[in-house]
């Protein structure tokens, strides 16, 4: 911010001197190395400052989405019931690097232009007191207006991210199902779809545009308008001795750098709103405690843990649709150690059983306990540990099947190449991996899509205590059928077990069977015994499901 006072320096010495040519060669030089330190001292200045706020602003968004990304997965389930996939990825991408970008870059420039105006000013009123209180009246009104533009800004960039928001949920369940959109042909028909959620995001950037044209117009001219009244005022000063060239010239260049910082601090106001618009969002997700511990509570001694479940008058409905319970007062009793296989028409809330015992949701009522304990009493993160599950539709990750093997167990760096195996030959895997070329090394596709159903019920590597399978044969043919059964059978000895099915080969082994129906246990015992009620609602449901004839040899 020297280098206008020296450079009117350096014309006074050229207009003052006369013919000394000894005299204005010496003082031109010094000025002239003394602007080439100033210079080359700014030039590092502003190197170092880039290079520092582009490492600060990586880390900060590194750190950002870290933290949200934290905070997102130790919400409980039915957050995820209430917020889409999509948009949460959009938080998580989009919206961290346009808060990141307005506090690092954005807010160096800021701080750089509101230093570069403050000390232009300092230097205009020291230049000329009249000259500097004349151009800048026109400063008032520029700070009014750009209060305004920010605070509409703000808005509209929050609407803005929220569309895109939607748009960038769209996309990730179309792509993420494409399968789906290609069976059904719905190629066409999902691109207008998403045409029209980008159009809501173009119609808000038009909105946005017009504002900051009208702005910047606006300040584009109030700069010009400062330029053409320090011509004015200063040439009539000039012409009454009260400036000289030089000083006019510093005074204009001044001014210039004046312009540039407001039309420098009107930019960095809009974007630090755009980033208060898109952080508005993140702050929720990152302030959001969630309502279950994750990794809080009573955790019991290995040998005090055998395995006994009950639902003690248990009323659940979920939270999306607390209008539609799904059950009302149910009990059930599951000794530790035994099979029990529960069985329901599609809707009577099997897999909710499942869903409440490892403590997705909590029940609205009543008590689920396990060794007498209540469920809610007890380490979420240790009850998970200690809960095996096999889900109706398992899903792999995108990396090696070695990976996902191990995933199931505690610690996966602990897990050795001898248990990947042994896991594997457990479920009857281990013939059927090797048949690839890479074997355990191979990588599956996104969702594990690649492999059969046989392989997607294999991951299975920390020995728990209680099993959950959730209709973990009803994807597959007879032959794996069979394997995986009696994979099933050998990890279900010395365990409590809890089967949803609706095939003989699974629920003949069961030590009992819990039929649901209305919201309660409708009828609880021995397949045999149930079976043999010809009245009976097990009966009735074996019957509609085509397995009455399986049955037969058993009576």
């Amino acid at each position: 911010m020297s280098a206008p006072f020296l450079l009117g320096k350096v014309i006074d010495t050229i207009y003052t001197t006369g013919t000394d040519t000894e005299t204005m060669t010496a003082s031109l030089t010094s000025l002239c190395i003394l602007l080439a330190g100033v210079f080359l001292c700014g030039g590092a200045a502003n190197a170092a400052r880039v290079y520092l706020m582009q490492i600060a602003g990586q880390q900060i968004v590194r750190n950002l989405r870290t933290s949200v990304f934290s905070s997102i997965l130790r919400q409980e389930v039915a957050f995820f019931d209430r917020n889409k996939t999509g948009e949460l990825i959009n938080r998580l991408s989009a919206d961290t690097a346009v808060v990141g970008r307005s506090i690092t870059d954005n807010l160096s420039d800021g701080l750089r232009a509101v230093a570069q105006a403050a000390a232009g000013v300092s230097m205009m009123f020291y230049v000329s007191p009249s000259l500097a209180s004349f151009v800048l009246l026109i400063v008032p009104p520029v700070a009014i207006l750009a209060v305004g533009y920010g605070r509409y800004l703000r808005s509209i960039s929050k609407c803005t991210q929220d569309a895109l928001a939607q748009a960038t949920q769209l996309a990730e369940e179309r792509i993420g199902n494409m399968r789906t959109v290609r069976a059904f042909g719905k190629e066409l028909s999902e691109v207008s779809t998403y045409t029209q959620k980008a159009d809501q995001v173009l119609s808000l950037a038009k909105k946005e545009a017009v504002l900051r044209a009208g702005f910047f117009g606006v300040t584009g001219l109030s700069g010009n308008l400062m330029i053409l009244a320090v011509l004015y005022k200063g040439g009539l000063l000039m012409a009454s001795q009260h400036m000289t060239v030089g000083e006019l010239s510093s005074f204009l260049m001044y001014t210039f750098w004046v312009g540039i910082s407001i039309a420098g601090l009107s930019s960095f106001y809009s974007e630090l709103m755009k980033g208060f618009g898109a952080g508005a969002r993140l702050w929720e997700l990152l302030d959001r405690k969630p309502e279950f511990p994750l990794n809080e509570g009573l955790v019991l001694p290995p040998d005090q843990l055998k395995g006994r479940l009950e639902f003690c008058d248990v009323s659940f409905a979920y939270p999306t649709r607390k209008g539609a319970p799904i059950f009302q007062n149910l009990s059930l009793l599951v000794p530790a150690g035994t099979i029990m296989a529960v069985v329901g028409s599609s809707g009577s809330g099997k897999s909710t059983l499942v869903s409440l015992l490892l403590r997705l949701y909590d029940p609205d009522a009543g008590i689920i306990t396990i060794d007498s304990h209540d469920i809610r009493d007890l380490n979420p993160y240790w009850l998970r540990s200690h809960i095996g599950t096999v889900s109706q539709e398992p899903v792999l990750f995108s990396c090696s099947i070695r990976d996902n093997i191990a995933y199931g167990a505690v610690n996966p760096d602990t897990v050795t190449t001898e248990d990947i195996y042994r896991a594997a030959k457990v479920a009857n895997a281990y013939d059927f991996i090797q048949t690839f070329p890479k074997g355990f090394d191979t990588v599956v596709g996104e969702k594990g899509v690649l492999l059969s159903g046989e392989e997607q019920r294999e991951r299975h590597n920390r020995n728990p205590k209680i099993l959950l399978l959730d209709e973990a044969t009803s994807a597959l043919d007879a032959e794996n059928e069979f394997l995986v059964q009696e994979a099933l059978e050998r990890l279900m000895e010395g365990r409590t077990v809890v089967i949803i099915a609706h095939r003989l080969s699974t629920i003949q082994n069961a030590n009992a069977v819990a039929v649901l129906d209305q919201c309660r246990v409708a009828e609880c015992g021995q397949h045999t015994e149930l079976l043999s009620n010809s009245q009976g609602l097990f009966r009735k449901l074996m019957e509609k499901q085509g397995n009455i004839k399986g049955f037969s040899s058993i009576l």
